[in-house]
């Protein structure tokens, strides 16, 4: 399995000079399963650059995984190529809602004055799926999601091939239900999704300080990144969905923090996500 990182950045693009080594675009990971299907993770601002690699690449099959519909996980699919190309079949999945369908949600980011082409007219073979309630295979890749604590209806992902594993769960706050080392996994949101995988993407939105003045915002303090992986042993933790208003030089600091966090447990040394990063699993 091959993940990529195409954006991960949280809740606004943050081009600038102040984000070149870690990026700016939003949530948008690539995962290459072991047989060649593809899967698309959230279609924030990242996934423009990916859409063009993928029809540079000839991909006419691609599944689309959304964690929820907030803005800043979403504003990319407009302007991803494969949706305009005739040629492609793309498979959405996301959350159900009691109130409006999948594709009634989407909907509202393409209609005026907002943009001007409505969904219904694009020229791709477009299906929408609400994810199952339980887990389920796409050719030879297993997965499974369950909903997770942020606002509004948001589920993690975990995907699973014969050869490794791998957990994407980019907005989430674990502690809001408490103190998560203090708590069996059965009560800590998303531990099901991320037991014993290879790699875990997980939201480190906020150093310590910060979070305590954004409890209930629906995001991680990077303690809480590192307790989580901790309690689910997970292999590796990659550091997600970066706080706007954190410059390169900051983020090196939170994961300096994250890794003194991680020594004290003996827990896996964690890192960095940035544009262009490649993580070969297992």
């Amino acid at each position: 399995m091959r993940v990529k990182i195409w954006g991960c950045r949280g809740s606004v693009p943050t081009p600038g000079p102040d984000t070149v080594t870690y990026g700016g675009n939003t949530s948008c990971v690539e995962v290459s399963a072991d047989d060649g299907t593809t899967f698309v993770l959230d279609a924030g601002t990242g996934i423009r650059g990916l859409g063009l690699d993928l029809l540079e690449r000839g991909e006419r099959r691609i599944h689309l995984c959304l964690t929820h519909l907030h803005l800043d996980h979403l504003e990319g699919l407009r302007f991803f190529a494969p949706l305009w190309d005739e040629r492609v079949e793309l498979d959405i999945w996301g959350p159900p809602s009691h109130q409006l369908s999948l594709q009634e949600r989407i909907a509202r980011a393409f209609s005026p004055p907002l943009f001007p082409v409505e969904l219904r007219d694009v020229p791709a073979a477009v299906t929408f799926h609400d994810v199952p309630r339980e887990p389920w295979t796409i050719d030879r890749t297993f997965l499974a999601t369950d909903f997770v604590l942020h606002p509004g209806p948001t589920v993690g992902y975990r995907i699973e091939t014969a050869s490794a594993s791998f957990a994407y769960i980019p907005d989430h706050e674990p502690a809001l239900a408490g103190a998560i080392a203090d708590r069996s996994t059965d009560w800590i949101s998303g531990a099901s999704l991320a037991a014993g995988v290879d790699a875990l993407v997980h939201d480190a939105q906020y150093f310590e300080d910060e979070y305590e003045e954004r409890i209930g915002w629906g995001h991680s303090s990077v303690a809480d990144a590192v307790a989580f992986t901790r309690a689910v042993g997970a292999g590796r933790l990659v550091l997600f969905h970066h706080e706007p208003h954190h410059s390169d030089g900051l983020l090196e600091q939170l994961e300096d923090r994250a890794r003194e966090l991680a020594m004290r447990n003996r827990g896996p040394s964690p890192m960095l996500a940035h544009e262009g990063m490649v993580v070969e699993l297992p």
